[in-house]
């Protein structure tokens, strides 16, 4: 009895021994692919979850592009000038990312984690297998910035679109090693067709805002 309790044990060991030593091996040699595969995996999830958030704003009318920009107008109603609401601008950059920072903390491993298949055989096992655990331990900064982009949309029209530029600093603990790395997502926030010609006046009140004119 007291024999098959040893061979029990030195077997448990042996089993220990092998799986510290392939984990090791697994950390060393793939290293910056695991590390790439994260952060890949996090971008990607980061990137589902603006657009998701900035998604259910829209739907409950929480943004409006004539809540974000308003126009000037002659006597003879031609537009003379664009300018921002730099209050609505900062509310929405606000709920944004506090939407955001809260979600990314919640992800688990589920959402982040990478497949085995992802890291031997991408060609044939993409997005297969059992998952290395990627766990978010920190947001160590988050902020927003907004972009105006003019396109021509037909005879006489100018599609206008408001872009919001999500950064994200997160720290992720994947294979005992701690990863820092800079998430940037974009999405557009807002949209209008404009009619008549778009004035050379585009006025930002404040804040950081820029703007891009396409022919």
């Amino acid at each position: 009895m007291r024999r098959r309790f040893r061979s029990f044990v030195h077997f448990v060991l042996i089993i220990l021994v092998a799986a510290l030593v392939a984990f090791l091996m697994l950390r060393s040699r793939y290293r910056e692919v695991i590390r790439e595969l994260a952060e890949t995996q996090v971008k990607n999830s980061t990137s589902d979850l603006t657009n998701d958030a900035i998604a259910k704003q829209i739907a409950d009318g929480v943004i409006q592009y004539d809540r974000i920009v308003y126009f000037e107008k002659d006597l003879n109603g031609r537009i003379t000038a664009l300018k921002t609401n730099i209050s609505e601008v900062n509310r929405l950059k606000t709920d944004i990312l506090n939407i955001i920072n809260d979600e990314i903390l919640a992800l688990d491993t589920s959402d982040i984690g990478i497949p085995l298949g992802s890291l031997f055989l991408p060609e044939f096992l993409s997005g297969k297998g059992p998952a290395i655990p990627v766990h978010i331990l920190a947001i160590r900064n988050s902020d927003a910035s907004f972009t105006s982009a003019f396109t021509q949309a037909g005879i006489n029209q100018t599609l206008h679109q408001l872009n919001m530029i999500v950064s994200v600093d997160v720290s992720v603990l994947v294979l005992g090693e701690t990863s820092s790395f800079t998430i940037n997502s974009e999405v557009v926030v807002a949209e209008t067709i404009i009619v008549g010609e778009v004035p050379s006046t585009f006025l930002q009140t404040g804040g950081n805002y820029e703007s891009e004119r396409e022919n």
